[in-house]
């Protein structure tokens, strides 16, 4: 008896049988869901295919060129010149500070704009209005960006003139501000390029912003207001934080568009060979404005390749903005979480 009692309290207890958390772990997968699974890997592998096809072609194509440079092609900032192939000097410096220089000067200006209107339309705007004016702002983003240059050139340039003229004169002293390589009262510089391209990234931030400060949830404003918090601070509190790594991605997002923009800069930004100071009131080629000039000159395996090289900078240039946009988006989701 003692033996059987002491075999009886010495034997473990049965592990209790694990409940599946996947409701369909055990169920056949249908065929339905098996073909949407292959499609979906399937598209995501194309999309990365693609990208580096894109970037072996860019490579493949620059290398003959960039074997003739005699130049440094990444500090060299002199004369584009490639008219004989057997000795061509060319490089990136200038095209590089403009294109990043314009760009950010845009991304400030548009940024505050678009987060006004994002909160205007989520939190303010009447029912009535938000409609109309989210519209109308979207509406933006489908205007040809020929239209956007012409507009710059013609009409915004002329209104921007005594402004231009205003802040040369009276805050010369400061670099963005100094007298740079084009003329002040011509339009043709990063001063009015900038703008137009703020104008031009403006929907895609609001869009973005907008759609993210919506999401806020409903019972963490109500908390607030039922506390005492007025429209202001309950923005402030709960819809900012909420939505800010949404508001960085449409930031980024606008930015990657800014860095490849073409046409526009094309017709307002004046070309010039001369050094790049750092003004506002300078003018100068972007990688994107520089390669649709010599278009012409693409008949050329070693011509095209010399502005296919400063196309895959550009490439290499947006792929690392969108990746730090990514990576900075996910870090502020961890830290909120």
């Amino acid at each position: 008896m003692d033996s059987g009692s002491g075999a009886a309290m010495a034997a473990p207890f049965p592990e209790p049988t694990p409940i599946s958390t996947n409701p369909s772990g055990h169920a056949k997968e249908r065929l339905g869901d098996r073909i949407f699974r292959s499609l979906s890997q399937g598209a995501g592998v194309l999309i990365v295919a693609i990208i580096a096809a894109i970037g072996i072609f860019l490579l493949w194509r620059a290398i003959p060129a960039l074997a003739r440079n005699e130049a440094n092609f990444f500090l060299y900032g002199g004369t584009w010149n490639t008219s004989d192939t057997s000795a061509m000097t060319f490089g990136i410096l200038d095209l590089l500070q403009v294109t990043v220089f314009v760009s950010v000067f845009a991304l400030l200006l548009a940024m505050p704009i678009a987060l006004g209107i994002a909160i205007y339309l989520t939190q303010y705007a009447p029912r009535r209005v938000v409609g109309p004016l989210a519209y109308v702002v979207d509406l933006l983003a489908a205007v040809p960006s020929i239209i956007y240059g012409v507009w710059g050139l013609y009409v915004l340039a002329p209104v921007l003139r005594p402004v231009a003229l205003w802040l040369n004169e009276n805050l010369g002293w400061f670099f963005l501000f100094g007298s740079g390589n084009a003329s002040v009262a011509g339009g043709g510089t990063i001063f009015t390029a900038g703008i137009v391209l703020a104008v031009m990234i403006l929907p895609i931030i609001t869009a973005v912003t907008r759609e993210v400060f919506v999401q806020t949830p409903r019972g963490q404003i109500e908390a607030a207001l039922a506390l005492g918090a007025t429209r202001w601070e309950v923005v402030r509190t709960t819809v900012l934080p909420f939505g800010m790594s949404g508001y960085i991605s449409g930031a980024m997002l606008g930015l990657g568009r800014a860095l490849g923009e073409t046409i526009a800069l094309l017709i307002i930004l004046r070309g010039t060979q001369e050094a790049f100071g750092w003004s506002l009131f300078d003018a100068g080629y972007t990688f994107a404005s520089l390669i649709a000039s010599a278009a012409s000159e693409f008949n050329d395996q070693y011509k095209a390749g010399a502005y296919i090289a400063a196309g895959l900078v550009l490439f290499i240039l947006t792929f690392v903005v969108n990746s730090l946009a990514r990576a900075a988006v996910s870090g502020k989701d961890r830290s909120a979480s």
